[in-house]
């Protein structure tokens, strides 16, 4: 089926009819079992999701950058019950369809906003969300403008503190763009977020040690104490619906330690077993130290 960016299809699950896939422009692009909204079947979903889990109990307010068929989303509204989330996606025919095809959370447990993601993220305001998740492709990469520095002061600024950004890095062999990026988030959230269990790299092991292409997931924790900067910040966005919406994440101050082993342990005994890079070792992989 046509849709803005291009061709939208679902395909069904010979074996198992509640299965299905949503390619956009031939690339598998959400998958969802339409009779489990808790069921996450991409391996770097599962490794957010395990991320996520690691947030204090309750409700979050949160920000997905790519929504496509809102797989994600659905998976943390059955697992947050009375969450807020905005998902934004450049294809508003995109979502029309996600809306049509797939049982998602209504508004305004789940809100859908068609816009580059860039854009939107300066209409949000400061500390609006507990966990920001940039999920967004062209081709087979994220567009620049998503990974760069300014990308990280937004995707911060829209945290509250303590809370959460998760980036989807798609990279293969030697990974420079996972590298490339982790420096990036450690000069915006802070020198000492790598040691202090702030920032991390997850992925399966065989694309950390550079044998094949791969999804990395990259996680950076604001700081838990607001500094001065953010009250400068105040109205410093424009007011949208969706901002209004969004409001003061509901979050305090708790940050999640990637240091926890109990989120190793998680990420480790996943369907696909992945490893974590956080201190020494992420400090490493992005040439941090020395």
């Amino acid at each position: 089926m046509a849709i803005d960016t291009g061709t939208a299809e679902v395909e069904r699950d010979p074996d198992r009819p509640h299965l299905v896939t949503l390619h956009v422009n031939g690339v598998p692009s959400s998958a969802l079992d339409l009779s489990d909204p808790g069921f996450l079947a991409f391996e770097y979903m599962q490794q957010m999701a395990a991320v996520v889990a690691a947030l204090p109990a309750g409700p979050l307010r949160v920000l997905h950058l790519g929504a496509a068929g809102s797989a994600f989303a659905r998976a943390l509204d059955h697992e947050r019950p009375g969450s807020r989330q905005l998902g934004v996606d450049v294809d508003a025919r995109l979502l029309d369809l996600a809306r049509t095809w797939f049982a998602l959370p209504r508004s305004p447990a789940l809100r859908l906003r068609a816009d580059d993601a860039g854009h939107a993220l300066e209409t949000l305001h400061p500390g609006s969300f507990d966990v920001v998740v940039r999920d967004v492709f062209a081709g087979d990469r994220t567009p620049d403008h998503l990974a760069d520095d300014a990308f990280a002061a937004a995707a911060h600024r829209v945290l509250r503190p303590g809370g959460l950004l998760l980036a989807n890095c798609a990279d293969r062999p030697p990974l420079h763009l996972a590298r490339r990026e982790l420096v990036t988030l450690a000069g915006v959230f802070g020198a000492e977020a790598v040691g202090s269990g702030r920032l991390g790299a997850v992925a399966e092991p065989a694309v950390l040690k550079g044998r094949r292409y791969g999804n990395v997931v990259l996680a950076a924790v604001r700081a838990p104490v607001a500094d001065d900067a953010r009250s400068a910040e105040t109205g410093a966005a424009e007011e949208t619906d969706d901002a209004k919406d969004a409001g003061d994440a509901t979050g305090g101050p708790d940050a999640p330690d990637l240091r926890d082993a109990a989120l190793a342990r998680a990420l480790r005994t996943l369907p696909v077993p992945a490893h974590l890079l956080v201190a020494d070792d992420v400090a490493r992989f992005a040439g941090l130290t020395g």
